[in-house]
């Protein structure tokens, strides 16, 4: 046999630099008519003498000049390199797609297909007639009978006929060409949104079984803008933009199709049904399982587009920052977070009002390092609380330098909990690592916090007592009124990995260290802590107080929580008054309390633990911090009864006496307290992202049992079985989200 032709563009390329083609590709620049796309620009212009004679066509023959922009960000999955091979392939089965006629460097000059894009005779939103949609379908079913054999070479180890492997090879690479390279500059643009660094890695890993379909060519990226309406009409549609083309499982260009063409809801069916039937004429065996398969990648296809989407929706502020660009940004990022929130499993999507903090602090943190771009007065302006003095080791200049280097924190710099999302930054001129913390816009704990958290710190601080907890160096609002507090960072200086928490439990020093400091806190004066933010309970009245606190609590629940709760046998407000009133505890001397001491507000340091968050501190008995402390974390017999020992022996009686009687009653109100908040989580989606409250709500159907016991209820008899089952317990099962699950 003789050797295979070569392709003509491929020949056309040797001559492609020479003057023709240079000045060809000079005239396209100057006086082309420019059509922008995400990827490449695209000129149209009359072909001159002699670059049609290079190219064979005849002078004035209108041509598309391609080519690649620069400063593209890399947001796309690509199977192959070359577009022209790809276009090279597929003439025979599609032979009205353009022909890429020569490639040189930078640019390629392919046929120009005649006709108006889809997009501008129908713009998306907009309902497509059926003779179109019939003809859209057509195409994609005549993909199929491109042979691979006259395809690109496939990348090693593409899967063949393994729609699952097909699927999550598409997870894997989207996350290998667009989130990596994206997450230096990006990351913790991601990270404030509440997107984890390896979600795309866990869909893959969620990828079901499928059932097994025949692959064939796919485009990838039929919108609007890639189908061209021909002025004739035979054929009726042409496909362009091929550069994205893969090979693979048919319905993932259906899904892609469905998502990108921006159908009205009602169409979708019809567009399935109209695929459906064209293919079944051509390659049956493609359209088996579509209507159990289809989910998963439309799944897919809403969860990587949520990279792209906030790209560009954030480097759009580049070109214009005004009040109207940022309103489009934010609804973009909004609406793509709403998109990719079920197939990601994010737990926390914000609303607009906190995406659109998020987008200005990022641009204007970028809009300080990217040279030639003016900083926006408004968004750098910034007013002290004068609640809190200004630090003698944080000058008030310092604050501003700290606001502009928050929106460009590293995605590993940028932690978000329950209420707060910290980002970590360094400051010209300060030798120490500073956190900038802001309450979330939409975070909705339900245990409400009773003292000023920065009046906390502060007299901590004063008080110089051996408390490692950070100092409030700042306090005040940004732009649009948006607090924050800027605190010392107590995470690993050399930030190249996260802090360390005692998540298993404490080591016997770790015990002894905390429990030190607990007693520590004794000497702190209460007094000085923002006093008029709530009523000090004292002596055995904190009990009491605690328990109306519950009681609230449970009676602000929403509706959807308060009737499950109702079901599954917990008590109404009133009647956990009444079982919580049966109780006293003795009198014990007051103090402060840190209120949260889970073991994600403890970071280990070389000096000990430091406790940190101390947004649900209190003024109480000191035995509650001890046992909640205990019920927050998991702890063993030899630690807790360690130190319980040490407490009690370190503390005067006034703050101890009687508590072998007593902690158990605090310990039964924490899991009681715990069976409403767990219960309330998984209703809401509220805060399952953070650590702290994935844990706890892994557990749920333990923590409902152990809480009916110590109320002394007998469990009720749930009418659906079915109900109880679905609770979390130790090894729960996966949950179907998004259409990416392995229970079908």
């Amino acid at each position: 046999m003789g050797a295979p032709p070569v392709p003509r563009h491929a020949l056309w390329g040797r001559w492609a630099a020479g003057d023709a083609y240079d000045e060809f590709v000079g005239q396209a620049k100057l006086g082309g008519v420019m059509t922008r796309g995400h990827h490449n620009r695209n000129y149209v212009l009359p072909l001159t003498e002699a670059m049609a004679h290079r190219v064979r066509r005849k002078p004035g023959t209108n041509v598309t000049v391609r080519m690649r922009r620069p400063e593209a960000l890399p947001v796309v999955i690509r199977t192959w390199r070359d577009e022209a091979e790809i276009l090279d392939a597929i003439k025979g089965e599609l032979p009205h797609v353009p022909t890429c006629l020569v490639r040189g460097r930078g640019a390629s000059i392919h046929s120009y297909v005649e006709g108006v894009p889809l997009s501008t005779v129908c713009p998306n939103g907009k309902p497509v007639d059926r003779l179109l949609i019939d003809a859209l379908a057509g195409l994609l079913a005549q993909m199929s009978q491109v042979r691979r054999e006259a395809l690109p070479r496939l990348p090693e180890g593409w899967p063949r006929k393994d729609s699952q492997g097909f699927l999550r090879t598409l997870a894997l690479w989207a996350d290998r060409q667009i989130r990596q390279p994206n997450w230096t500059a990006f990351g913790g643009l991601f990270a404030a949104l509440g997107i984890p660094e390896d979600a795309l890695i866990r869909l893959a890993e969620r990828v079901p079984l499928m059932v097994r379909r025949p692959f064939s060519l796919l485009h990838a990226d039929l919108h609007r803008d890639n189908v061209i309406v021909t002025y004739r009409g035979d054929p009726p549609l042409i496909c362009v933009d091929w550069e994205l083309a893969t090979y693979g499982d048919p319905l993932h260009d259906l899904a892609t199709h469905l998502v990108r063409m921006k159908y009205p809801a009602f169409q979708w069916d019809e567009v399935i049904d109209r695929w459906a039937h064209a293919m079944q004429a051509i390659r049956p065996m493609a359209a088996h399982g579509l209507a159990r398969d289809l989910r998963h990648y439309v799944a897919f296809e809403r969860a990587q587009s949520i990279y792209p989407d906030v790209i560009r929706a954030a480097t759009s502020l580049d070109d214009s920052f005004d009040q109207k660009s940022l309103d489009t940004a934010t609804e973009s990022v909004s609406r793509a977070l709403q998109a990719a929130a079920e197939p990601l499993r994010l737990a926390h999507v914000p609303d607009v009002a906190e995406i659109e903090r998020v987008l200005i602090r990022w641009r204007t943190s970028r809009g300080e390092q990217a040279s030639g771009v003016r900083r926006t007065a408004t968004a750098l302006r910034w007013k002290p609380d004068e609640r809190l003095p200004e630090h003698p080791d944080f000058p008030r200049s310092a604050v501003r330098d700290a606001l502009l280097a928050e929106g460009s924190a590293p995605a590993n710099r940028v932690f978000k909990g329950t209420g707060h999302l910290n980002s970590v930054v360094r400051v010209a001129d300060i030798d120490f690592p500073v956190v900038v913390r802001r309450r979330l816009a939409s975070g909705s704990r339900r245990e409400r916090g009773y003292l000023s958290e920065h009046a906390v710190l502060a007299a901590i601080e004063r008080s110089g007592v051996p408390v490692m907890a950070p100092r409030v160096l700042a306090l005040g609002e940004s732009h649009a009124g948006d607090p924050f507090a800027i605190h010392t960072y107590v995470g690993p200086p050399e930030g190249d990995r996260p802090p360390n928490h005692p998540v298993n439990g404490l080591l016997p020093h770790e015990a002894d260290g905390l429990v030190d400091q607990l007693c520590a806190l004794t000497r702190v004066d209460c007094a000085s802590v923002d006093p008029t933010s709530c009523e000090v309970p004292c002596g055995d009245g904190f009990y009491g107080w605690l328990s109306e606190q519950l009681a609230l609590l449970v009676a602000n629940l929403p509706k959807e929580s308060e009737q499950l709760a109702r079901v599954l046998g917990l008590p109404g407000a009133q009647r956990l008054r009444e079982i919580l009133s049966r109780h006293r505890v003795t009198h014990r001397s007051t103090t402060l309390l840190h209120g949260d001491l889970n073991p994600w507000n403890l970071v280990r340091r070389s000096g000990g633990l430091t406790l940190i968050d101390w947004e649900m501190a209190m003024v109480g008995d000191p035995l509650y911090d001890l046992v909640r402390h205990m019920h927050l974390t998991p702890s063993r017999p030899e630690i807790r009864g360690r130190m319980f020992t040490r407490w009690s022996r370190s503390l005067p009686d006034a703050y101890t006496r009687g508590w072998q009687e007593d902690w158990r009653i605090y310990r039964w109100m924490e899991v009681v307290r715990s069976a409403y908040v767990d219960l309330d989580r998984l209703v809401t989606g509220d805060s399952l992202d953070a650590p702290n409250v994935r844990r706890a709500v892994d557990t749920y159907a333990m923590t409902l049992a152990e809480a009916t016991a110590a109320l002394g209820l007998r469990v009720k008899s749930i009418a659906n079985p079915h109900l109880v089952r679905a609770l979390p317990h130790k090894d729960h099962g996966a949950q179907r989200v998004g259409g990416l699950s392995a229970d079908n």
